[in-house]
Formats: C-alpha cells, sequence, structure tokens
C-alpha cells in the first residue's frame, strides 16, 4: 500500500436522508443523503467500515448479531459498532437499549403491535456524544443528525419495527440475538479539544485525534483517517483514506481527525 491512498466516495440516498448537507462532501444540493460510505480498494476487503449518515426522521429499530451467531449464520462477522454525534438539530434523537429489562419474547410481541417505540430509550444527543453500540444492543437513529459511524464491514441487519415502510422485518433473526435491557457501556463518552483512544477491540480501534494523534496501540492494521474539520494527511473533510501506520502516528491538522483501524489478524 501506498503510504496515503484515498478511498472511493459511494453516495447512498435514502428516504430519511437530507438534501443540502455540508459542502465539504461535494454533493449535489438536490440530493437527498442518507449515507456517504467509502469503498475499499480494488481486490481488498476490510474488516472496519467507516460512514457518515445524515438523518431526517427516525430509521429503523434494529439489532446486530455478534460474530459468533453471524458466522453460524453463514456471515464472516457480526457487527459491532460506534458512533460519534458531529452535529445535531433541535429535533435531534437517537434511541438505544430499553427503558427497562424485558424478555426477547416481550420485546417481540411489542415489535408486532409497534408499542415496541415506547421502550426503546429516546435520548437527546449532543454534539460530540461518543456511543458504543454493541452486537446485541436494540437502536435506532432518530432524526436531525450527523453521525460518523465505525463499524465492522458487514451488510448485516435485523429490523424488528420500521414505522410502516414497506421493507422486511427480522423478528426470528432478531430474537436469538437481542438483548433488551437498559444501555450502560463504559466506552460512552463525550470528544473534546484532548486527543484520545475511544476504542481499541475486540475488532476494531477508534481515535478522535485534535490536531496530531495521541498514543496509539503497538499493532494497528489497515488504519483509516477521516479529516473532520480540516486537512489532514493531504486528505479533505468528507474523505477517508488508507494510511499506513508511520503516517497514522505522525499525522497533524490544523483541527480534528478520527482514526479507525482493525484490531484482529488478517484472516488467511
Amino acid at each position: 500500500m501506498s503510504e496515503v491512498q484515498k478511498l472511493a466516495t459511494r453516495i447512498v440516498e435514502k428516504p430519511w436522508g437530507r438534501r443540502g448537507i455540508d459542502p465539504r462532501f461535494a454533493v449535489e444540493p438536490g440530493r437527498q443523503v442518507g449515507e456517504i460510505w467509502f469503498e475499499p480498494p480494488s481486490g481488498r476487503e476490510l474488516d472496519v467500515m467507516a460512514k457518515y449518515l445524515f438523518t431526517t426522521e427516525r430509521l429503523s429499530i434494529q439489532v446486530h448479531p455478534d460474530d459468533k451467531t453471524a458466522q453460524e449464520r453463514g456471515y464472516a462477522r457480526g457487527k459491532d459498532e460506534c458512533w460519534i454525534v458531529l452535529d445535531v438539530a433541535e429535533d435531534a434523537e437517537l434511541g438505544i437499549g430499553t427503558v427497562r429489562d424485558l424478555a426477547p419474547a416481550q420485546l417481540m410481541t411489542a415489535a408486532r403491535d409497534g408499542s415496541i417505540v415506547d421502550l426503546i430509550d429516546w435520548r437527546k444527543p449532543k454534539k460530540g456524544d461518543f456511543i458504543f453500540n454493541p452486537a446485541g444492543t436494540i437502536h435506532a437513529l432518530g432524526p436531525g443528525l450527523t453521525v460518523l459511524e465505525i463499524q465492522q464491514a458487514v451488510d448485516l441487519t435485523y429490523r424488528l419495527y420500521d414505522y410502516g415502510r414497506p421493507r422486511e422485518l427480522h423478528l426470528d433473526e432478531a430474537a436469538g440475538v437481542v438483548m433488551p435491557r437498559p444501555h450502560h457501556n463504559s466506552l460512552d463518552t463525550r470528544v473534546d479539544n484532548e486527543s484520545r483512544v475511544l476504542v481499541d477491540g475486540p475488532h476494531f480501534g477508534v481515535a478522535w485525534c485534535v490536531k496530531s494523534p495521541p498514543e496509539l496501540p503497538a499493532a494497528l492494521r489497515d488504519v483509516q483517517l477521516l479529516p473532520i474539520d480540516a486537512p489532514a494527511g493531504g486528505i479533505n473533510p468528507g474523505e477517508c483514506a488508507l494510511v499506513d501506520n508511520d503516517v497514522a502516528r505522525s499525522l497533524s491538522s490544523g483541527g480534528t481527525f478520527v482514526l479507525a483501524w482493525s484490531t484482529e489478524p488478517r484472516s488467511s
């Protein structure tokens, strides 16, 4: 790999997306953008995926399986993910966990009759919130959000409720993986004016970097660079690049950027 390899951008339009997103993403104002992904280089797979989300209404209530269950069902991996809230509107909200402990069967009944909406812990997020969302956690992004999501790279989501939208639900699949309980995770925090590692395993690492990175772990693989509000490493805000480990450790910027990497050994 060259020292800095810019990744191709993929714009994903969604009915819950937003028109007129920040100009740094270089998207035509009329497009209703829900997500911006970054494609791995041709012929190469990445274990970790970064994407931006832009919301104007509630997304589906959903859950992801862990590695063991996903692999039993024919997928390469499950999905842990995390969110960095980059911007919020007045109506911004997100749901994570349930308001009280429930049995999975209770949750499935509520998903069928729609009362699941009232069982989700809907929160008023703030700019700078960091939320770690491990597999098995019920969750839903709400309106008014610009979020950077870092996740295990797999297209595997079980929808429990989707507000009547004509999309498939996955109640049987979700019943065996969802953990309907209040969300309390020790990694949840707020990013500020200090560089620090937010996550380091079990599947990926994430660092919030203010002008320069914090001390990074010794083992890094497939490091992705995402400048937030100023260029870094020759990459502009709204873009993403793969960088080698030495470059990652020596990056500098006039603003903030995020580094994300795999903590798992490369599969043979």
